[in-house]
């Protein structure tokens, strides 16, 4: 895809575009995997092409040589055990690439001619060339452009691999009502041109019966007026002027659009219809309007020439002078005018999905996406089954100190699950390989019937020790808790005697103050306030 863009700030405005749809990164990828094929074919003797799997996996491969080379003259490829339990492996130098890619180099200018054609430019206008895409990491390819543009210099300045995601991210946002982005304007053109198509109007013999409404190159999004002139209701129908253009299949047909409340005037004259066309930016088709107006006579001034202003001009200063100067009459016209006088109502049919046909494609992918779960369980269930083989076979013969199984099997339990081991995995990589689920759950059921009884007694000893471990930690437990309570109650003890003995000092200390504020009374010693007689 080639697009000829103008940046101003805040704004991005769509020139053209133009592509290739059945080229791209993937034409040179199968170019190096028909190299291999034949190479394969020849020395290893298989068809990579014959086994989907094998196709995919070399195709993996082939995409990561082809990233290889872009920064190195030569590189290896191989892929393990692809087929048939063989094992390929390749060498492809830069040249060797290169001449492989120059059938394809040719097409990839075409759009870029297309586009400066669209655009009615020359190499020479374009001030940047960007390009995007993991395919222009490639060092032929970038030379082809460059060579297209006279040697001008290509810019790299964008996420390669990570340019396009980023920017539909950034449309969303912008488009959502949840993210606060900057101001940013894109305006795109139209790539698929839209036509409109109508039953001929029998008071209307030479009428046309279609119009391209909306041209490839046309701004978007973009609003036309279509004008009709009927005495009853009409219809018109919305498709892809050139179908040829379409992606795939895709139904041209966009919608049929009825206009009702169409009559003849009180003169049976036409009734003048006006059909208000949107295409949004998304390039979705919409006739959001219809109305009707009437031509009515009105008068409005008719502009005067230069010449014969400037002479009415000199006639009046002449008049003027003599004393007999008049205002100039105003000069009118009569003209016929539209006047808008009463909207159309209009219903829409488009292509868009019947109910039916949503059901029955929801059913579809309902049976898809069960289709993919077994896929994935089945896989599941044969990786643990291959587990449970290595694993059950290793513990028969590995001690109980590692989780294994020797004590606890006879020699004959121990023959008959290594022997059933074997079984299963000659199995596995047989007609085990593309089993079902219930096919590899029977083996695994299969497995643990016969190792079994030695699974349990290794369980019963191992729900032995857990109980004896269990109990001894209760006992622990147990044990401590008495521990600490017992630690517990004696320093409850020593905080209640310590706390006894310092309320036993307070008091003495309290009478021992008391004693001392009390007056002595004692033998020999008299109160002071008692006089002794004469």
């Amino acid at each position: 895809t080639a697009s000829i863009c103008e940046f101003r700030k805040g704004e991005l405005k769509v020139v053209s575009t133009a592509y290739d749809r059945h080229f791209g990164g993937r034409n040179f990828d199968k170019a190096i995997m028909d190299h291999f094929r034949a190479e394969w074919q020849e020395k290893y003797k298989i068809d990579i092409y014959s086994n989907p799997k094998a196709r995919v996996r070399a195709a993996a491969a082939v995409e990561k040589l082809k990233k290889v080379l872009s920064a190195n003259a030569a590189a290896p490829i191989s892929v393990e055990s692809i087929m048939e339990d063989k094992d390929v492996s390749g060498f492809l130098k830069r040249d060797e690439l290169e001449g492989l890619m120059k059938p394809l180099l040719e097409r990839c200018t075409k759009p870029l001619e297309q586009a400066l054609a669209d655009a009615k430019l020359k190499q020479e206008d374009i001030d940047f060339v960007e390009l995007v895409g993991g395919t222009s990491r490639v060092p032929a390819l970038k030379q082809a452009v460059t060579d297209f543009f006279g040697g001008k210099t290509l810019n790299f300045t964008l996420n390669a691999d990570e340019a396009i995601a980023r920017g539909c991210a950034f449309s969303c946002a912008i488009l959502s009502p949840v993210f606060r982005v900057r101001d940013f304007s894109v305006q795109d053109v139209v790539n698929y041109p839209i036509e409109f198509t109508w039953e001929k109007s029998p008071d209307i013999p030479d009428e046309d019966t279609n119009l391209t409404v909306f041209n490839r190159g046309n701004a978007m999004p973009s609003t036309k007026i279509l004008t009709f002139y009927r005495k009853q209701p009409f219809d018109l129908e919305a498709k892809y002027a050139k179908p040829d253009m379409l992606p795939g299949k895709m139904n041209p047909w966009i919608g049929r659009f009825s206009v009702k409340g169409v009559k003849a005037d009180s003169k049976d004259d036409f009734m003048i219809c006006k059909l208000k066309a949107r295409l949004n930016l998304h390039g979705v088709l919409n006739v959001e309007q219809g109305y009707y107006v009437e031509e009515q006579e009105v008068e409005e001034p008719v502009p005067e020439k230069e010449g014969e202003k400037n002479a009415d001009a000199m006639e009046t200063d002449d008049k003027a002078a003599n004393g007999e100067a008049k205002p100039p009459a105003q000069k009118t016209r009569k003209v016929k005018k539209q006047v808008r006088k009463g909207d159309l109502p209009i219903s829409s049919g488009t292509a868009s999905l019947t109910d039916e046909i949503k059901n029955q494609y929801a059913e579809q992918e309902g049976q898809m996406i069960s289709q993919d779960k077994l896929v994935a369980d089945t896989e599941e269930r044969k990786n643990e089954l291959e587990s449970e083989i290595y694993s059950t076979r290793n513990k028969v013969d590995e001690p109980y100190e590692a989780n294994g199984y020797a004590e606890f099997c006879s020699e004959e339990e121990k023959a008959a699950i290594k022997d059933k081991c074997e079984k299963l995995e000659d199995w596995i990589y047989d007609d085990g390989d593309d089993a079902t689920k219930a096919q590899y759950v029977a083996k695994l059921e299969e497995l643990r019937a016969t190792a079994g009884p030695v699974v349990q007694r290794f369980n019963d000893k191992r729900m032995e020790e857990e109980e004896a471990r269990r109990k001894a930690a209760e006992e622990a437990a147990a044990a401590k808790r008495a521990q600490d309570e017992a630690a517990k109650q004696a320093a409850e003890e020593q905080r209640a005697a310590a706390e006894a003995a310092k309320k036993l000092q307070e008091q003495n200390a309290s009478k021992d103050e008391e004693m001392k504020d009390a007056p002595a009374d004692a033998e020999g010693e008299k109160p002071a306030n008692v006089e002794e007689a004469s």
